[in-house]
């Protein structure tokens, strides 16, 4: 049984992706490393907190000395690199936070693996030679586009918050180890995600929540800005694909085909709320606009077309099955509120 090293999973994408690879993947051992900041919670692994083949790490991937030690404890055969700060907002108000764990945190875990893994330059030690690092990563490294277009795998670089930056950042560090080193790696780009276990502080969550508590429901600007919207379930998958059968060096873009701005999200989670759980008056009353967000992006869409056609990954969910979904289980999750 192989052991992989996957960072931040207490966090929303990795802790729905460690139950399906767990299901999906019987002969490996994941071992969880999570600082579990305000975005982890360990209430959302709790269906396979006594797996046998689950173990939970507290601790920061900044922490040379830790990771080395379950290098070492575990004999780590593969990283799946989850962990960072997302939250726009935040990168704004505090970039530092951003640049420590994104980029130091990631150099700290490829830096780690590379020298755990190979013994010099293109050389990997005999046991290791199929060890891989794959790191998460986002679209909205590439910047914003305009009406049309699409991110491709190609699309030059441009990010414009701190969060963008750090991620992208950590990407070039990654393909850096790749060319450099010949460390086997993978990156892969995802559109905005949404489902089960999202933080409270993201947009769909943050709709559902204050529509149920009857609070205003806040939108940036004029509610226009267009997003590519990724069910998280559909992410799992095309991270397994891109994990087992993807190429070595390799990026793959992972995006949903379900441009909508956020006025049809916000509209259309109304909408839904309104039959699901009807209240006095429609939950479309309470949406507010607010000022935007500083250097906000008006518009990101992933071309999926290389992980389509050369891992066979497809989306299962389109927005309109996946929002009802979603819905559904925060509505149990805020049940009584």
């Amino acid at each position: 049984m192989k052991s992989i090293l996957v960072t931040g999973c207490a966090g929303f994408i990795g802790s729905n992706f460690v139950p399906y690879f767990l299901q999906m993947h019987p002969e490996f051992k994941i071992i969880n490393l999570d600082l579990l900041t305000y975005a982890g919670d360990l209430e959302n692994l709790k269906e396979i907190e006594k797996h046998p083949n689950y173990t939970f790490i507290e601790g920061n991937i900044t922490d040379r000395k830790l990771v080395e030690e379950l290098f070492g404890k575990y004999d780590i055969q593969g990283v799946i690199h989850f962990a960072a700060e997302s939250h726009v907002d935040n990168s704004i108000k505090n970039p530092g936070v951003f640049i420590e764990t994104n980029v130091n945190g990631t150099y700290t875990l490829v830096d780690v693996a590379k020298n755990y893994w190979m013994d010099a330059p293109f050389k990997y030690k005999d046991r290791y030679k199929n060890c891989r690092f794959h790191h998460i990563s986002t679209d909205e490294v590439y910047g914003t586009l305009g009406k049309e277009g699409l991110f491709s795998e190609t699309t030059p670089y441009a990010p414009n918050s701190p969060y963008s930056a750090s991620k992208a950042s950590s990407d070039m560090i990654i393909r850096s180890y790749h060319h450099t080193f010949g460390l086997n790696t993978i990156i892969t780009n995802c559109s905005n995600n949404y489902g089960p276990k999202q933080h409270d502080e993201k947009l769909i969550p943050t709709i559902i929540r204050n529509a149920l508590q009857g609070n205003s429901i806040p939108i940036y600007g004029d509610g226009k800005n267009i997003r590519d919207w990724l069910y998280v379930r559909d992410h799992c998958t095309g991270i397994d694909l891109a994990y087992h059968r993807g190429v070595s060096g390799e990026t793959y873009n992972i995006g949903g085909r379900n441009e909508k701005d956020n006025l049809y999200i916000v509209n259309k989670i109304c909408e839904l709320l309104d039959e699901m759980k009807p209240s006095d008056k429609s939950y479309k009353e309470l949406i507010t606009f607010v000022e935007d967000r500083a250097g906000h992006d008006r518009r990101y869409a992933i071309d999926a077309t290389k992980i389509e056609n050369e891992l066979g990954w497809k989306a299962d969910e389109n927005f309109e099955s996946g929002i009802v979904k979603t819905i559904k289980w925060y509505l149990g999750k805020y049940e009584g509120v």
